[in-house]
């Protein structure tokens, strides 16, 4: 009697479990950016809160000729809102790097002063190296002046934004309103490396910011 054999189908080559592990992780990876660029681009709006009475202008890289474009944009933001709100104290907050002549800080105020901003309105914050101080240093200085720190106002690019809102909460000290003026960023391939950037640096700020 002839004996029957049974086939099971083709299922194809198992995949090693080390190559799904890889596969797995580099998906989790892939979503967990997408979350994290969906917040940067959450925050990247301009949000008028009241009537501020502080405009804070976070500092950028300033080249040997003067601000480099993307802080040019935040400047330019800036000045476009004082022109209807003459009145505000103005902080430039950011330190002299080793590849900058001068402080970012003292870049800043020249560019204002150039563009008809009142000297006395504008004070400087000129030993921040990161986000993370220039929010310290930033309260330090309107502190020690004196300043009502009630009704604030920050203007960065607006991929910067959602890391800004997540420090101020941890810094700022007192009750508070913050407004935030979102600057274009003009120079495409800064944008496109900011934008691919700034989702790191929400976890680095997360974890170590504090």
């Amino acid at each position: 009697m002839r004996r029957k054999q049974y086939y099971r189908p083709y299922e194809g080559r198992k995949k090693p479990l080390w190559l799904l592990a890889v596969l797995a992780g580099a998906l989790a990876f892939a979503l967990g950016f997408v979350v994290l660029l969906g917040i940067v681009l959450t925050g990247a709006h301009d949000q008028i809160v009241g009537e501020p009475k502080v405009m804070v202008i976070l500092g950028c890289k300033a080249e040997s000729w003067g601000p480099s474009i993307l802080l040019q944009d935040r400047l330019d933001k800036a000045l476009d809102y004082l022109e209807d709100h003459p009145d505000l104290t103005v902080v430039v907050s950011g330190g002299q790097g080793d590849d900058e002549h001068q402080s970012e800080a003292q870049c800043m105020y020249d560019y204002l002063t150039e563009h008809g901003v009142d000297s006395d309105q504008i004070l400087l914050e000129d030993q921040s190296h990161n986000t993370w101080e220039n929010i310290r240093f930033t309260q330090e200085l309107l502190q020690e002046a004196g300043v009502d720190t009630g009704e604030m106002l920050v203007v960065s690019n607006g991929f910067h934004l959602a890391r800004v809102r997540m420090l101020w909460g941890r810094v700022w000290e007192g009750d508070y309103t913050l407004s935030t003026l979102a600057a274009p960023s003009s120079h495409l391939p800064s944008r496109l490396r900011m934008y691919i950037r700034e989702p790191f640096a929400l976890v680095k700020s997360f974890f170590f910011d504090r």
